[in-house]
């Protein structure tokens, strides 16, 4: 086996969200190294589908419901052991204009990409730090240490992730269990269909944010952003003007990628989903 392996064979990790994009594509990579995967995700049948292609364990998980989580986790231990990382991967993207956004979209957003990600960063810890060794992995996004036109509560919530995990890492700082976030910029998922990007800056592929994940189980910090020219022009905005990182972002098309410059057409299936209303 590679090092990579031998670091992560047997490892139990559980990942919610887990059916499609970076969630799939994190468990195949843990996978092929040893670890023993746990996929969770709301949509049962493209997660026990997704379960069956990979040889993985599979259930469903509504990481807004309490009890959900619980019986997930507990069922993961059941199968597999005791968990050693959890990975908070679940999230949706609607996009619009906030005006045009319905309430109920608005607590849905938050409900799963915010109140999803403290369920299951408290139950986990729950049953790590008593054994004084664990990893919670929040997967946040760039939308988290910046701001776009056209995803207001999307970036509410992501901002409330990287907040909230840089919280819980100083909270136990003694306690032997590390809190990380990763913060993707635009992945080529159905999250992103009927987008462009941002101008001259390439998309990164789920198999880029798989490789971070895996590489910060192996060696934990704080925080990964991913792709790294993504992570480092979002970083310096913090030392412009605010003026100049504007007029920057407008110079990119960023004040358009998720309002005017849609595909609607293309998007409708993955914004019916997200949306709830399939």
């Amino acid at each position: 086996m590679t090092n990579r392996s031998n670091l992560l064979h047997g490892k139990v990790i559980a990942i919610t969200g887990g059916a499609r994009g970076i969630g799939f594509a994190t468990a195949s990579a843990l996978r092929a190294l040893g670890a023993r995967v746990a996929i969770g995700d709301v949509d049962e049948t493209a997660v026990k589908q997704s379960g069956s292609d990979i040889d993985v364990f599979a259930s469903r998980l509504d990481v807004t419901d309490l009890g959900s989580f619980t019986s997930f986790l507990d069922e993961v231990e059941r199968e597999l052991g005791p968990l050693d990382v959890l990975i908070n991967n679940a999230g949706i993207m609607p996009v619009g204009r906030l005006v045009d956004e319905p309430d109920a979209v608005t607590r849905r957003i938050l409900d799963i990409n915010t109140y999803g990600v403290i369920i299951g960063t408290k139950l986990a810890a729950q049953r790590m730090v008593p054994r004084t060794s664990g990893h919670v992995i929040n997967v946040a996004s760039l939308a988290g240490e910046t701001y776009t036109a056209g995803l207001a509560t999307y970036c509410a919530s992501k901002y409330a992730v990287v907040g909230f995990t840089d919280a819980m890492r100083v909270e136990n700082r003694t306690t032997g269990v590390h809190f990380s976030t990763v913060l993707p910029s635009f992945v080529n998922t159905e999250l992103t269909s009927g987008t462009t990007g941002i101008k001259g800056v390439k998309n990164a592929e789920p198999s880029d944010i798989a490789s971070a994940i895996v590489d910060l189980i192996i060696a934990p910090r704080p925080k990964v952003r991913v792709t790294r020219l993504a992570g480092a022009l979002v970083a310096s905005q913090k030392f412009m003007p605010r003026v100049v990182a504007e007029k920057l972002n407008r110079l990119f098309g960023g004040e358009h990628v998720f309002t005017d410059k849609v595909d609607n057409v293309q998007r409708k299936a993955y914004e019916d989903r997200a949306r709830g209303e399939l």
